[in-house]
């Protein structure tokens, strides 16, 4: 392993770190060493976890074990659903308003609902209610549903202790499903199936898994049913048509796991694989009709659907709702059957989203404005009155990826504020957040990501105590901007047979990046700019007689520095380019230095 120390660093990126280096020259032996030093880069080493890679396991056939889940927990948590349908008790499930929290309240709804279950989704209002199970809210739906003996959180709850204690005071078990960070107690539930390991969806599909499985055959078809997932009404267009229950919901699966950045590798890699196969071929309405507004492509295969098209087409509108006004929507575009409600809910999400992308730029301009003013150093800390408490954490991100710092932006309250907090590489955030337990009200999250809630006089006592926690732990080398790359190659290393391999490294994403390589003084024959305002740059590079197309997206500011005639070095991707049925492959620059030493 190597970090490049030469003094001209990209144009983008303050230092490039190459994981690996190619030793062999023999162009037979070439390929099978840069797939090597690949998997090599993403932890796949034994002659085990490259079968698995290449071929993962069919999530049926994962173990407990491997899910990090305790089976005496998943035990205890089928042993009371099963008491609750022999009883006829109504049970809620207790959702959560972003994309994995929906596709985790639909998955169990549809399997509980479809076994016969006396079940209703539950969707908590962000702006009214908050994150997670709260004592008030489990107040109101006992008032409400007087036969309500059990709830099921799925992707939240593990912090509950409050809620959960109550819950049991006033007759009700809760069975809690969730995979965020364990706080100080954990809550005492009838069952806790939690782990890191896999998404709130991910779980939640593990126990109608179990519970199918246990139960054998479904007692009645969810054909015909009156039953809603929306906070319990009772909808006629909520008839839920049993054949929309695509591979037992590993079709939801796949978006919950993509959208909450979990790493695709092992039994996530599995969700995600076999996830897109079936939203490739999906029958849900709500699906199809929200793939259409979103501009997925359709192929001869089915949707052309993937890791991209999730986090930036697919998720996004499914977060806005939650983000901006309601979730229910989105749960209820998913569970349709009726295409004309579907197309109807479609265009809800897809207009929501638009104002969500509005909102999020005003914030990100006010917040960038703060910086520019106030500086920075090792953190960001914003916070004002205007801003809009569902797309702080976007906001957050935002500022991630301009500054390279860990990113707090605080939607000013009265009384309370909310915070939203994204972090970089090497910097738990959460659990700086945590060490702070007298300054925030409640809050959770991952290393990478958290939300808390304080009292608005004592953001300036956060502020300074998060600056002063933060400078111990960032240095300069988790502060440098960098971007890595598996390998550097020579354009001849690049043959229409590596790149069929490289495609069975897909579902890319957090964990096992798409493959990425450097290669040194090319010869730049010519650059143009491209795009709506030349956002975009496209290239023409050669080295030993190799010559490929490439196309830089943003790089358009850097046009005036690329003269024809000079050698750069880049790092990039391999993509297909297809063009009117003319298909080569290209390379999509990450980025790129001049090199005319």
């Amino acid at each position: 392993m190597k970090v490049n120390n030469t003094n001209h660093f990209g144009m983008r990126y303050e230092k490039w770190k190459i994981l690996g280096k190619l030793t062999t020259r023999s162009n037979g032996q070439t390929e099978d060493a840069i797939i090597n030093i690949l998997l090599s880069n993403r932890n796949v080493v034994s002659k085990k976890d490259k079968n698995e890679f290449f071929k993962p396991k069919k999530p049926d056939d994962v173990t407990l074990k491997e899910f990090g889940v305790s089976k005496s927990e998943i035990n205890k948590a089928i042993k009371r659903l099963t008491l609750a349908l022999k009883r006829k008790q109504k049970v809620i499930i207790y959702g959560d308003y972003d994309a994995d929290g929906i596709c985790a309240t639909a998955i169990l709804w549809e399997c509980m609902y479809k076994i016969g279950f006396d079940v209703a989704p539950y969707i908590p209002d962000r702006f009214s209610e908050g994150y997670g199970i709260n004592s008030e809210r489990i107040k109101n739906l006992k008032l409400k549903n007087k036969n309500l003996n059990l709830i099921v959180t799925v992707d939240n709850g593990i912090v509950a202790t409050e809620a959960v204690r109550l819950a049991h005071d006033l007759g009700i078990d809760v069975i809690i499903t969730d995979h965020h960070t364990l706080g100080k107690e954990k809550p005492r539930a009838y069952a806790i199936v939690h782990t890191t390991e896999i998404c709130g969806s991910g779980i939640a599909w593990l126990l109608a898994h179990e519970l199918t499985r246990k139960l054998k055959t479904p007692s009645r078809s969810a054909s015909g049913s009156e039953s809603s997932p929306a906070r319990g009404e009772t909808l006629s267009d909520r008839r839920h048509n049993s054949k929309l229950i695509t591979n037992n919901g590993l079709d939801l699966c796949a978006i919950g796991t993509i959208a909450d950045q979990m790493p695709l590798i092992g039994i996530n890699r599995s969700f995600a694989k076999y996830g897109i196969e079936a939203l490739r071929v999906t029958k849900r309405p709500g699906l199809i009709a929200l793939f259409e507004i979103a501009g997925v492509k359709v192929g001869l295969s089915g949707w052309q659907i993937g890791n991209y098209e999730i986090n930036y087409l697919i998720a996004p509108r499914i977060n806005a709702m939650g983000r901006m006004e309601n979730a229910i929507d989105s749960l209820r575009l998913i569970c349709t059957s009726n295409k004309a409600r579907a197309s109807e809910l479609a265009s809800i999400l897809n207009r929501t989203n638009l104002e969500r992308q509005r909102v999020v730029e005003n914030v990100v301009i006010h917040a960038r404005e703060i910086v520019a003013k106030n500086g920075f150093g090792n953190v960001i800390i914003v916070s004002h009155a205007s801003y809009h408490e569902g797309v702080i954490g976007l906001a957050a991100g935002r500022l991630v990826e301009e500054f390279h710092r860990p990113s707090i932006v605080i939607s000013k309250g009265e009384k309370l504020s909310k915070a939203s907090a994204r972090s970089i590489q090497g910097f738990d955030v959460i659990r700086v957040i945590k060490s702070m337990s007298k300054i925030i009200v409640g809050g959770g999250g991952h290393p990478m990501a958290a939300g808390f809630t304080l009292k608005t006089l004592n953001i300036e006592k956060f502020k300074k105590q998060f600056e002063r926690k933060a400078r111990t732990l960032l240095t300069a080398d988790i502060l440098s901007k960098r971007l890595k790359a598996d390998l550097e190659v020579h354009l001849t290393n690049l043959k229409p047979t590596l790149f069929d391999k490289l495609e069975k490294f897909e579902p890319s994403g957090i964990g096992n990046p798409t493959p990425t390589f450097m290669s040194k003084k090319l010869n730049l024959l010519s650059v143009k700019m491209v795009g709506n305002g030349g956002k975009h740059v496209k290239l023409r590079l050669e080295a030993r007689g190799v010559i490929l197309d490439a196309i830089a997206f943003g790089f358009g500011d850097f046009f005036s520095d690329l003269k024809t005639g000079s050698k750069i070095d880049v790092i990039y991707n391999l993509v297909r380019n297809d063009w009117h049925n003319n298909v080569k492959m290209e390379l999509s620059i990450r980025d790129m230095r001049i090199n005319n030493s």
